[in-house]
């Protein structure tokens, strides 16, 4: 289940996962199959967990912030998707900035949660991105139990958004509901 990811990890590769990696594949296949509006949610959901790390040590650094607050405004239909896209790119420019691998790698894990409003299978993104980070912080070595319960939670919250997704005091926009046969 983890062998591409040790063979990048031995390979001292950048990131650590990609959108084939065997242990991403049943989130992928969930966010494929489940509703856009849920995805979006769980975007924006997860990517708030990611920028209070983020904020932890790098509090005075707003790209991810404003990336991840107009992000939520497009997805309301508030603002045009240029405009939203200018705060992703700046998110994502976050990482030439910053002498922090794992740090840059939750700017762009944020990044790709934004872009999830354009895509949903820019959710993976986020995965991608977040999971390596955390193989940084908490070492190369074991990190498979880690990496199985941020999957876990993953999966939790994506499912939860789905049954709940009906419920919610969001006002999402028309283009992003417009796919949506039966909601």
């Amino acid at each position: 289940m983890f062998s591409d990811v040790a063979r990048r990890i031995k390979k001292k590769n950048r990131l650590f996962f990609s959108k084939q990696s065997p242990c991403l594949e049943p989130l992928y296949e969930l966010i494929k199959v489940s509703n856009r509006r849920a995805v979006v949610m769980w975007a924006f959901d997860c990517a708030t967990f990611t920028l209070n790390e983020f904020e932890s040590k790098y509090p005075q650094e707003t790209r991810p912030r404003k990336c991840l607050e107009m992000s939520m405004a497009w997805a309301k239909g508030e603002i045009k998707m240029p405009t939203a896209k200018r705060f992703i790119l700046e998110c994502h420019a976050v990482r030439k900035d910053l002498d922090d691998l794992e740090f840059s790698l939750l700017a762009q894990a944020i990044a790709h949660a934004a872009s999830t409003v354009h895509a949903k299978t820019h959710a993976l993104g986020l995965a991608i991105y977040e999971l390596t980070a955390l193989i940084l912080k908490n070492g190369k070595k074991d990190y498979e139990t880690i990496i199985r319960e941020k999957l876990q939670v993953y999966q939790d919250r994506l499912l939860y958004w789905q049954v709940n997704i009906n419920n919610i005091d969001f006002p999402l926009a028309k283009f992003i509901r417009k796919d949506e046969v039966n909601d």
